[in-house]
This record gives structure tokens, C-alpha cells and sequence, in this order.
């Protein structure tokens, strides 16, 4: 188990480890892949103080190796959902699940748009986990896997794998899918049921389904942790950093404006150092 796990790699969620290992905290920091991120790709950054000019790929790339240099431990993963047991917290990444004595959210902004009749049937066949839902669903159910995430094809594969009838849904054709999954390629997605999913509108061809695998690549906070409070567009934090949920705190982006690289950094200071006095 882990002191703390960071969900994010951004600068607040790399200045949140960094701040968590000078307290001799053990830190994972649970992230997509930075260097896809639209601070990595940006080619000047000149409001970062003492270090006007730089790149984001350098920016970030440093911010990275001071944590990694510390002893915190990073690892590409797509977090699913956070679980909160007595004393710690479950984390769902990727195929695995990790323990933590407190986490901080570092996300970043991406507030996703839901699907039209996506949020209504959330827990009623609208899953976001392959590996925690899929065994409901065996023995030839209707699955339908609609496809937003790098490793979305290896999560249809796995559905495939265990005896479900897996339909994969995406905006483009996908390489890599195994035999027997049926694709198609839709840009317009609407799920319809009433009490339960009983199918996909993918553009004009409707899918037949006991159950949505919505793959995005990042994840709303009130999909990770349903009782989070939002506030403006934002999770909602105290001057602490600490989340309307107990071991929770958030920094950076996802907190709200404003949309800074200094402010995350500092948030994510906070938030380490309050998560480390909760300890």
C-alpha cells in the first residue's frame, strides 16, 4: 500500500510527488501519458517565472525526472475508479488495483461531454471498467464497447476473451481487434433504455446491448468518485486542497480557474503537504 497515489502527471500532479517524497512519503503517481498532453506540445512557455522561453516537452520532462529522481514511482495507466474502503482507498487502473492512504487528483480539465442517455443509466449497464464489470456480462451478452481510449481495443479483446458478445464502436476503423468483434464506425452515439441500456443509436444503425463499456481516455471526477462535490465547472477544495471527500484533496486544472502552470504546481504542493499532515 501506498502513502499516497497521485492521479495525474501534469505539473500539479508531479509537484504533489515531489512534495510527498521530501516527507518521505511513498508516492505513485498513476498518469496517461504526459508527453501526449497539450503542455508538452507547446513550443514556448513564458509566463513560467525564471525560465521564460521554455518548451513544454522540457518543462514537463524535468518536472518528471526531479519526482522519479525522489523515489516516486510513475506508471502509464488509465484510472477507472476510486473505492473507498475503512481507512485507505482502492484505485482501479488499467487492469490492475492499487491501495492508497490518500490521493490526490490531479487531472487537468478535460470534462468530458456525456453521451445522450449515458448519465441516467450509469450503474444500470453503463460501465466504464472492462476488468470490473466484464464478468457480468459473460456467457454471450450483448456488450458494446465504444472505443475513446489507447487501450480500448485491448479492453474489447478482454470482454471478447471472457464469453462476451462484443460490438466495438469508434469514430475511426480500429486495428488490432480480435476475431468475432463486430466494429462499426459511427461518429453520433446516443444510448437508449428505460429502467436498464437496451441499445446503442450509433449514427443511423442501432446495436442491441445488456451493456455500454464507455472507454474515454481520461475520466470526469464524479465518474472516479461519485459524491465528489463540483463547483463551477471544478472540484470543489478548501484552502487545504482537501475534497468534499475525507483523504481526497485535488490541485492544478481540475480545481478551476485559473488555468496555470504556477497555480498548479503550487496546488499540488499544498495538497501533498496536507495529505502528509493527515497521515
Amino acid at each position: 500500500m501506498y502513502d499516497i497515489i497521485v492521479v495525474g502527471g501534469g505539473p500539479a500532479g508531479f509537484a504533489a510527488a515531489i512534495n510527498g517524497r521530501i516527507r518521505n512519503k511513498s508516492v505513485l503517481i498513476l498518469t496517461n501519458d504526459w508527453k501526449k498532453s497539450p503542455i508538452y506540445q507547446s513550443p514556448r512557455i513564458e509566463n513560467y517565472p525564471g525560465r521564460p522561453g521554455i518548451s513544454g516537452s522540457q518543462l514537463l520532462d524535468e518536472i518528471a525526472m526531479h519526482a522519479e529522481s525522489l523515489g516516486a514511482k510513475i506508471e502509464i495507466s488509465r484510472v477507472l475508479n476510486i473505492m473507498p474502503m475503512e481507512d485507505h482507498f482502492y484505485i482501479a487502473a488499467g487492469s490492475k488495483f492499487e491501495q492508497a492512504k490518500k490521493v490526490i487528483l490531479a487531472i487537468g480539465s478535460g470534462m468530458h461531454k456525456k453521451f445522450p442517455g449515458e448519465e441516467g443509466l450509469i450503474g444500470k449497464g453503463v460501465c466504464y471498467c472492462a476488468t470490473c464489470d466484464g464478468m457480468l456480462y459473460r456467457n454471450g451478452k450483448k456488450v458494446t464497447v465504444i472505443g475513446k481510449a489507447e487501450d480500448a481495443v485491448m479492453e474489447a479483446n478482454y470482454l471478447n476473451e471472457i464469453g462476451c458478445n462484443v460490438t466495438f464502436v469508434s469514430e475511426k476503423p480500429a486495428d488490432g481487434l480480435a476475431s468475432g468483434i463486430s466494429q462499426v464506425v459511427a461518429k453520433n452515439l446516443e444510448i437508449k433504455g428505460e429502467e436498464k441500456v437496451e441499445s446503442v443509436l450509433a449514427d443511423q444503425t442501432e446495436i442491441p446491448s445488456d451493456a455500454i463499456f464507455v472507454l474515454r481516455q481520461t475520466m470526469a471526477p464524479t465518474d472516479l468518485f461519485p459524491s465528489l462535490k463540483v463547483e463551477n465547472g471544478g472540484i470543489w477544495v478548501d484552502r487545504r486542497m482537501e475534497t468534499s471527500v475525507p483523504g481526497i484533496y485535488a490541485a492544478g486544472d481540475c480545481t478551476g480557474q485559473p488555468l496555470q502552470i504556477s497555480k498548479a504546481l503550487g496546488e499540488g504542493q499544498r495538497a501533498a503537504l496536507s495529505a502528509v499532515q493527515d497521515l
